[in-house]
C-alpha cells in the first residue's frame, strides 16, 4: 500500500497497490505492521457501513472524544464521496484545519482519520456505499457533532447538501467547551 500524508497531522490517503492478471487484481486493504510503522491504529473492533440513496447526502461531522476516541479507515465501495477530516485536537499544529478529497469505487483510495479528528462526507452519486472500520466501539456519551458549514472551519463542500439527518442539521458550530477532543 502507498501512504500519502495529508495536510492534517496523522491523516493519510491510503492507496492500494494492486497486482493484476487476466482474472483482475489482488490488493491488500490493511496491514497491521505497516499501519503501526505510520503511527496509525491497527486494531479495529467495529466495522461500519452506510448507503446513501441520493447524491448530495451529507453525513457528519462526527467524532468521539477521549478516552473513547476512534480512528477510522474510510473506503467508498460504490459511487463516490467528498470525504473530509477536521482536526479537533487542541494540541495539534493542524488544529481546526480540514482536508478533503474524493473517494470512489473507481479510484479505490482510502482515508485514514486519526483519533480526535471529526469526519464527514457528502455523496457525489446516487446509491453510494461507504465502509469504515473504527478503532473503538461507538460510545454515544463521547460522541460529538460539529456543524457541517461551521464558519470557523470553512470547509469548501462541492455543493450544498440536499439530505441531512436531524442530528447533523442541529449540530452546533465550534465551541471549545463542546468540541475539544481531549487529544
Amino acid at each position: 500500500m502507498k501512504y500519502t500524508p495529508t495536510s492534517i497531522q496523522g491523516a493519510f490517503v491510503v492507496d492500494l497497490e494492486p497486482r493484476g492478471d487476466d482474472r483482475g487484481f489482488f490488493a491488500r486493504l490493511f496491514d497491521a505492521d505497516e499501519f503501526a510503522d505510520h503511527g496509525m491504529d491497527r486494531v479495529y473492533p467495529q466495522i461500519n457501513t452506510s448507503m446513501s440513496v441520493h447524491a448530495g447526502t451529507l453525513r457528519g461531522l462526527h467524532y468521539q472524544v477521549a478516552p473513547k476516541g476512534e480512528a477510522k479507515l474510510v473506503k467508498c465501495l460504490s459511487g463516490a464521496i467528498f470525504d473530509v477530516v477536521v482536526d479537533m485536537r487542541e494540541t495539534s499544529p493542524t488544529f481546526q484545519k480540514w482536508f478533503g478529497l474524493e473517494l470512489s469505487s473507481e479510484n479505490r483510495s482510502m482515508l485514514y482519520v486519526p483519533k480526535g479528528c471529526a469526519h464527514g462526507f457528502m455523496t457525489l452519486e446516487d446509491h453510494t456505499e461507504v465502509m469504515y472500520p473504527v478503532s473503538a466501539p461507538y460510545a454515544g456519551d463521547h460522541e460529538r457533532v460539529l456543524r457541517w458549514d461551521d464558519p470557523t472551519i470553512g470547509i469548501e463542500w462541492p455543493r450544498k447538501p440536499t439530505v441531512l439527518s436531524d442530528k447533523d442539521r442541529a449540530a452546533p458550530t465550534f465551541e471549545p467547551s463542546l468540541h475539544l477532543s481531549g487529544y
